[in-house]
């Protein structure tokens, strides 16, 4: 082909992000061509590409005429489903690519894949990036958040394509070279397992709010509204909002009252938890988010429960609850309580980026994290700025809990959130994202823990020794037989 008619870059995978984010990239005048096994799939992008630009957007029906006709070295997004989808891809491209070449999947992949990979395509001299895409269908056509990780090279490559498709804010472009590696998938893997508890965290101050304040959706979605003009605002606070005000088209009511309660998930939220686990680091509010989708799976046994429980003499704490509830006080606590929660939420995912981050060496700067994620994507809110603020003061900040303005506002908020958990307890309406961010809190909080006694059970039953307070060293104690002698020479 012509070298003034090949492509600045490529896209393979065209269901509708990968549709978007093309269509995007053409929008800010970057020639680019598309391919999908599906031919269909091609003319339809094809069809858009007129219909919404026209745009420079040429499609190719095979991997040979896709790979060819963008310009060397080539820099081809790949956008299919992770897992093998992924590797057959890379299989069908690589045939026909050249070294300098450059692979980048944009899916929600598991970053040990994407280190696989790496290793897999430099064998032939090719570059890799695994990529996040954050912000949904909406996000990949008008500017999403993008997450890039692996060769520097590569990133150099399409930085100028990255920084025009992404999200625009008041400090720069929604992008920035993650590192080395997988790291780029691993950022996104934790921002949306913060998406999880951001989302469960919401949920639980929709049920106090409805169930024990007894408002109706319509004030719910002022309320939720109103949220989204303070410290609350933000893309999940804001479509809440809108969410209230959808009244049902098959049937006279609100559409999300006829909505199951079951919630699906597509496993990056269990990769967060299984990692925090791996590298010992505490996410209790994203487990407890976790957790209620399991739970929320089991409509059925907890129809049969409520059955069974209620037969057996369990009565409904809410009525009585919400009887002596001043509803004007509990609409204020809960956003407290709602803002104070999320603090720990980020907190959590936040340190567990850096525990992963000194594991790999992949240098994450967390403050320029909390920048990229300020727009386009799932999680962008408002406090973010402050997020980014926080680590700038202090890169080796330990916990967003105690940077100077968060452990304020936290200890402004507390009264409100204990005041919001124990109504919900009262009341028998789990509130398990609060709960745990608040146990958080206060076990973080506290320089004395009942640690001892759980070191001092090991040690008994298990040798596992045990440190002391007042001395160094490693100590072991014959507990049974020291507390016999004690009862014996008690009862002598």
């Amino acid at each position: 082909m012509d070298a003034s008619s090949l492509s600045r870059i490529g896209l393979a995978g065209l269901a509708v992000m990968g549709q978007n984010l093309a269509l995007n990239i053409a929008e800010k005048g970057f020639p680019i061509s598309v391919y999908n096994r599906t031919a269909s799939k091609v003319d339809e992008t094809l069809s858009r590409a007129q219909s919404e630009g026209p745009f420079s957007l040429t499609g190719q029906y095979s991997p040979r005429d896709f790979v060819l006709s963008i310009q060397r070295p080539r820099s081809i997004i790949i956008l299919v489903k992770a897992g093998n989808p992924v590797d057959q891809t890379i299989s069908a491209l690589t045939e026909f690519m050249e070294p300098g070449d450059t692979i980048i999947d944009g899916g929600n992949e598991w970053y040990q894949n994407t280190e696989r990979r790496i290793q897999q395509v430099a064998d032939k001299g090719i570059l890799y990036l695994g990529m996040g895409v954050s912000g949904g269908e909406e996000g990949a056509r008008n500017g999403p958040s993008l997450m890039p990780g692996g060769s520097f090279e590569a990133y150099k490559n399409i930085e100028s394509i990255l920084k025009s498709v992404a999200a625009q804010v008041d400090d720069g472009p929604c992008v920035t070279y993650i590192g080395e590696g997988g790291s780029g998938n691993f950022v996104k893997m934790v921002h949306n397992g913060i998406e999880y508890g951001d989302m469960q965290l919401i949920s639980e101050a929709y049920d106090v709010l409805k169930n024990v304040g007894g408002l109706s959706n319509s004030e719910l979605a002022e309320i939720f509204g109103e949220w989204n003009r303070g410290e609350l605002e933000s893309f999940l606070v804001e479509i809440t909002s809108d969410i209230f005000k959808v009244k049902d088209s098959l049937v006279d009511g609100d559409l999300v009252d006829k909505i199951l309660d079951k919630t699906g998930m597509k496993g990056t939220g269990k990769w967060t938890v299984q990692q925090a686990a791996e590298l010992s680091v505490a996410a209790p509010t994203i487990a407890a988010s976790l957790d209620c989708r399991y739970l929320s799976g089991l409509k059925e046994e907890r129809e049969s429960a409520a059955e069974i429980l209620k037969e057996a003499g369990l009565e409904e704490e809410v009525g009585s609850v919400k009887s002596g509830v001043d509803k004007k006080r509990l609409i204020d606590d809960v956003r407290k309580a709602l803002y104070a929660s999320k603090i720990c939420s980020y907190a959590q995912g936040m340190n567990l980026l850096r525990a992963k981050s000194v594991e790999k060496g992949w240098d994450l700067n967390f403050g320029e994290l909390a920048r990229i994620w300020k727009g386009g994507c799932i999680i962008r809110a408002v406090f973010l700025d402050r997020i980014k603020k926080a680590y700038q003061r202090n890169p080796n900040l330990a916990s967003l809990v105690v940077d100077p303005e968060f452990a304020r506002e936290m200890v402004q908020r507390q009264a409100a959130w204990r005041r919001v958990v124990g109504l919900a307890i009262s009341a028998g309406i789990s509130t398990p994202g609060m709960c745990a961010s608040l146990a958080y809190f206060d076990t973080y909080r506290r320089a004395r823990l009942p640690a001892n006694l759980v070191q001092a059970q090991r040690d008994l039953f298990g040798a596992h020794t045990y440190e002391r307070t007042d001395r160094p060293g490693a100590f072991h104690t014959e507990w049974t037989k020291l507390a016999r002698k004690s009862s014996a020479g008690t009862f002598s």
